[in-house]
């Protein structure tokens, strides 16, 4: 009897295998679709496809009772009426993986979107992937080395850790995002993947072609579930892309960088999946599962033993509250935190990064060492005197100080020029050579400045170099000179140059200077 059991069992399994499990559409109301099966339900997470093509994606997210199934919709349902038919696809939403897919655009379901041939030679993994445990995790700490000077002075990055960029619209997010996909690329050897998360198409197409332009494109992959697109296919964009960047963490063994933008659009879309769900709202409205959705996507941001996956994602805060559930449940998995200031990227000091109200986890003694945690917190400290006497320079002017505030404001005006830079993507519009600084290089510079060894170099011999030593190939432009009668002596005492050794100058370089005062004077 129990043979004949099996047996039976062995046959409608088989019989399942090769007739699709077909269902009938009992509601449709928005993105929310219920469906009935007859035969047996779809597991939760699996993926349905109605519509006279099979366009229309439904994943299930509830098992109601015996007989229906409710799902939310990955695509627009236009044209979905009760009654239609629906076919289980037995499986979960799936995305390809493999070296096939650099350089290539992605949606939310891995069709390609750059108007180019699907890639070949793929494999098909679930987007639905547990965290690696504790035993796999690399205990080890590094540091993510970016060559950029004042991040890896100041907000050293943790390799396998989680950054968030905190900026508005035109400080210089993308610049910064890119910039750091083509330092990954061409000195760790590893690969950088961007995901859209609610991203702009305008966006989506200036950042693909930026990238075309700038030659990172080979060894990067670009997912997007765009703006237009149902909460359902924002919500998983990004397990989408963390499938992805796991198989190039586990599989080839190579160091991944990961960019999200934007990681508050995720906690959104998951917001409007649980209210049309019919889930009861927690505290302003957010989705009572919020902390669990939002830790099921950062934890996969893991180093192991195999490599790592280093995340930088840009947070956007509502309202400029802090204290917001959204907000407080993403400082929780930070572990370094990047803000970018409207009022420096006004003062052409880019990149635009805070310093003061910028953090991270791994400026510490026993992590970066004694000097570089040192001289981390020399700057920060020079930089913040600097911003308390800005009001009285403005009143006042600079001749009122004494004369150690004088060198303290000498030295803060020229370790912020010396922590600009020029970015190599944005080569085409500076015309100026894009540098990357190694740790060694930029400790160096910022030393030598607190030091006062470039005191009588004018500030703008600082401004947009790479390593330190460069310094003295932008002051050969100012030549040595007699002073002259009507020469002042205020006009040096910051260690400006002379107007009298800039008479030979073009205009442009003899106001530099004085324009750079001015708007020091008015800064505050």
């Amino acid at each position: 009897m129990g043979v004949t059991t099996s047996i039976l069992q062995q046959t409608n399994l088989e019989s399942r295998a090769r007739s699709p499990n077909l269902g009938i559409v009992a509601s449709v109301r928005g993105s929310v679709v219920d469906i009935r099966f007859d035969a047996h339900l779809p597991p939760i997470f699996s993926v349905l496809r109605a519509g006279a093509e099979n366009q229309i994606v439904i994943e299930v997210l509830a098992q109601r009772d015996a007989r229906h199934v409710r799902g939310i919709a990955l695509t627009p349902t236009q044209g979905l009426a009760r009654g239609m038919a629906v076919e289980d696809t037995a499986g979960p939403l799936k995305v390809p993986v493999g070296k096939g897919i650099l350089s290539r655009m992605f949606d939310v379901f891995g069709n390609v979107i750059d108007r180019q041939p699907a890639p070949a030679d793929v494999q098909w993994r679930s987007v639905h992937r547990a965290p690696p445990p504790l035993a796999q995790r690399s205990t080890k700490t590094e540091i993510f080395e970016t060559g950029i000077k004042v991040i890896d002075v100041l907000v050293p990055l943790e390799r396998g850790g989680k950054a968030g960029l905190f900026g508005g619209a035109g400080v210089g997010k993308t610049v910064l995002l890119t910039e750091m996909i083509h330092n990954m690329i061409g000195h760790h050897d590893g690969v950088s993947i961007f995901c859209g998360i609610g991203e702009r198409c305008r966006e989506g197409e200036e950042l693909y072609r930026g990238m075309k332009e700038a030659g990172v494109l080979p060894n990067m992959v670009m997912v997007f579930g765009q703006m237009n697109e149902p909460p359902g296919s924002r919500f998983r964009v990004g397990h989408a892309a963390l499938t992805m960047a796991e198989y190039f963490r586990d599989e080839e063994h190579r160091d991944v960088l990961l960019l999200i933008d934007n990681i508050f659009r995720f906690i959104q879309a998951g917001m409007e999946v649980s209210g049309l769900m019919g889930q009861m709202p927690s505290r302003l409205g957010y989705q009572p599962t919020m902390g669990t959705e939002l830790s099921g996507l950062e934890e996969r941001i893991a180093n192991t033993d195999a490599g790592a996956i280093t995340s930088i994602q840009a947070v956007y805060v509502p309202a400029d509250d802090f204290t917001d559930p959204a907000a407080v449940h993403t400082f929780s998995h930070l572990s370094a935190s990047i803000v970018l200031s409207r009022k420096r990227a006004s003062e052409g000091l880019f990149p635009a990064i805070d310093p003061l109200q910028s953090s991270s986890k791994m400026a510490t003694p026993g992590i970066v060492g004694e000097r570089h945690y040192n001289l981390a917190q020399e700057i920060r400290r020079t930089l913040a005197q600097y911003g308390e006497l800005k009001d009285i320079i403005a009143m006042l002017g600079l001749e009122q100080l004494s004369p150690e505030d004088r060198k303290v404001v000498g030295r803060a005006r020229r370790l912020e020029r010396f922590l600009t830079q020029p970015f190599f993507t944005t080569e085409q519009f500076t015309n100026l050579k894009g540098k990357l600084v190694s740790l060694k290089d930029s400790l160096d510079g910022c030393e030598r400045i607190l030091r006062d060894e470039f005191k009588d170099c004018p500030e703008s011999g600082l401004y947009m170099i790479g390593p330190i030593s460069e310094v003295k190939g932008k002051t050969k432009a100012v030549p040595p000179a007699a002073p002259e009668p009507e020469t002042k002596a205020g006009n040096n005492q910051s260690g400006e140059a002379k107007p009298a050794a800039e008479l030979h100058l073009a205009p442009e370089a003899k106001l530099q200077p004085k324009v750079e005062h001015a708007v020091a004077a008015h800064a505050s």
